[in-house]
């Protein structure tokens, strides 16, 4: 257990010392609060197991969670897998309840599709789990990343994850091992959450880039496709709102194709997750075209700012 320089050490010792009794327990109290990342690594150099579970603070397992994923990191080609994400609060809110959706695309759709070609290119941070003989190998290179000469503080799971591919280990999704993590119920806390995850993919993209030939063609499909669609789509709603000021008239193509591929992409998730549901997930495009795209921007013109934005 890794106190990461509480401010009230002597506050929490009695639990430290509870705890220490039990010989499972080993506490290391780090000297200054350095985050999450620093922390991290302070706890893998100091335990001892062939696999190493990284999970968020906010995130319930499955109580067979942590047995799929050791099932599949039997093969020692593999470095690291993930579990499937669901929302613990996804009845809270109505956006809970498209962020769970949101969830279950970028698993069932994105990461699934990777891991067909061993290559799922983040293996999110609430459950992952990462064999001990990679991590020795790049724990140095995970502790030095810099962007323009500062520390990065945030984007572990992805960075991370890459490092893993670098280093010619598969990454896997393990579809039947479920994690559900609290997300956040307001548009506040969500904005803040993406956009210091859109900075994380922007530093990274360069890396990835590199290791694309070394892999199946599909994961460049997959790489281009994330990145230049939403600048399709970013310049779709610029060109229709100029069209809209000068010439006075409304872009019916672009809303007609904008909306059939909506209803498209809900429509075969519903299916697939045989919930309809998912049809109601329509309502994350006018929040993608009006409040994402402009976050994505601000992050690609403040890729230096390392603040977490969730203190």
């Amino acid at each position: 257990v890794v106190d990461d320089g509480s401010w009230n050490r002597e506050d929490v010792a009695p639990v430290h010392q509870e705890f220490a009794r039990d010989p499972r327990f080993n506490f290391i109290l780090l000297p200054k609060n350095v985050g999450k990342r620093k922390a991290q690594i302070a706890a893998i150099r100091c335990s001892s197991g062939d696999l190493v579970l990284n999970v968020d603070s906010d995130t319930i397992l499955a109580s067979d969670m942590v047995g799929k994923l050791a099932l599949r990191m039997q093969d020692a080609e593999i470095g690291a897998a993930m579990g499937q994400l669901t929302a613990s609060n996804r009845n809270a809110t109505w956006l809970t309840g498209l962020i769970d959706m949101e969830y279950w695309l970028a698993c069932n759709e994105e990461r699934a599709a990777q891991a067909r070609f061993g290559a799922v290119m983040c293996c999110c941070g609430p459950c992952a789990m990462y064999r001990r003989s990679a991590l020795d190998l790049l724990l140095d290179q995970y502790e030095a990343q810099y962007f323009r000469g500062k520390p990065s503080d945030f984007g572990e799971d992805r960075h991370l994850t890459i490092l893993m591919l670098k280093a010619g280990f598969r990454t896997e999704y393990v579809s039947d091992a479920y994690a559900a993590t609290l997300v956040p119920d307001g548009l506040g806390p969500y904005l803040r959450q993406q956009l210091r995850w859109a900075r994380s993919t922007f530093r990274d993209t360069l890396l990835a880039l590199r290791l694309l030939p070394g892999l199946d063609p599909y994961l460049t499909l997959d790489v281009i496709g994330q990145n230049l669609g939403p600048l399709l789509l970013a310049f779709s709603v610029v060109t229709g709102i100029a069209q809209v000021a000068v010439t006075g008239t409304v872009p019916w193509w672009t809303v007609l194709v904008i909306a059939s591929m909506t209803f498209v992409r809900c429509a075969v998730a519903a299916f697939r997750a045989r919930q309809l549901r998912f049809l109601a997930f329509s309502l994350h495009t006018p929040i993608n075209i009006f409040l994402l795209l402009p976050v994505k921007a601000y992050a690609l013109c403040t890729l230096s700012n390392s603040d977490w934005l969730s203190r």
